[in-house]
């Protein structure tokens, strides 16, 4: 007996507030990678892990906001929380190692390739296991046309925020940015759904695992939570509000981190800016300038 599937059984109240959050995550992990290619080596690390951490939280978040609109009206769902958890960390794992690679070899067709496919198996790993850690009286079933589909929309997505953020600069463009990457996952999740039918089995009683009230509104509070401390701190970075450092990088070019004896002094002037030419003007505006 095949179950009855909604996706939608809040209306359009799930897949807002989802494409929402993908947004967020997605706008403060950008800023926090461009960030790290505009410091010194002894900070990159960190700011690359803040923009792991922030991408892996908002697309996990952007996940299960969506999933609690999904019902099967023959039969009660319920999570299990080790699986659930483990979701989040391989979304958060496997997006690091993307952002990791861009961060420290730049944003070439190599690194891109590389991270954006380990990037978008995560995100499509992060998805499918979290579905797998659902708990019903039947089992899910999966066309595999549709799922392949949603893989490369998660591949495609992550190539194209990394090269972003080794990209942009600006922070109007690091918004759209985040704009197109909460569309493009929110569409690899949909993808994905529109793959799962349900074949019940008739059991009695409740399923195993926690409800989806009791399980997934209190954990989606931790991701939330180091979401808005990200924002803060994406927030009160000058550098990260203005997109445009206070000294020129040794290299121009995209995604190459700056030199170490460049980094700000208090003056808000490179060492170098006394007796070397200017090297920046305005002959041409690029989006990491505006």
């Amino acid at each position: 007996m095949q179950g009855t599937v909604d996706g939608f059984s809040y209306g359009l109240v799930t897949p807002v507030v989802a494409y929402l959050m993908a947004c967020l995550g997605g706008a403060l992990g950008l800023r926090c990678t461009t960030r790290s290619m505009l410091v010194a080596q002894s900070w990159r690390a960190g700011w690359l892990a803040l923009g792991s951490a922030a991408i892996g939280s908002g697309i996990w978040t952007m996940h299960f906001v969506a999933m609690m609109g999904f019902t099967v009206k023959e039969t009660p769902i319920h999570y299990d929380k080790v699986i659930t958890f483990a979701s989040l960390g391989v979304a958060i794992v496997m997006v690091g190692i993307g952002v990791f690679i861009v961060g420290y070899r730049g944003a070439t067709g190599v690194a891109l390739f590389t991270g954006g496919t380990i990037t978008g198996l995560g995100i499509a790993s992060m998805h499918y296991l979290g579905m797998a850690g659902m708990r019903l009286h039947g089992v899910l079933q999966y066309n595999t046309l549709t799922v392949a589909a949603s893989v490369v929309i998660a591949v495609v997505a992550a190539t194209a925020a990394l090269w972003a953020a080794g990209q942009i600069r600006g922070f109007l463009w690091s918004i759209g940015a985040s704009l197109v990457m909460g569309l493009a996952v929110s569409g690899m999740h949909y993808t994905g759904m529109a793959a799962v039918s349900v074949h019940l089995h008739g059991a009695a009683g409740s399923p195993g695992g926690d409800s989806p009230a009791a399980l997934l509104a209190p954990m989606l509070i931790g991701p939330l939570v180091f979401l808005a401390l990200a924002g803060v701190i994406v927030l009160f970075d000058p550098l990260m509000v203005m997109g445009r450092p206070h000294w020129i990088p040794v290299e121009r070019k995209p995604g190459v981190p700056a030199h170490p004896e460049l980094a700000p002094t208090g003056t808000g002037r490179s060492p170098l800016s006394r007796s070397g030419p200017r090297v920046g003007h305005r002959g041409s505006r690029t989006p990491q300038d505006w």
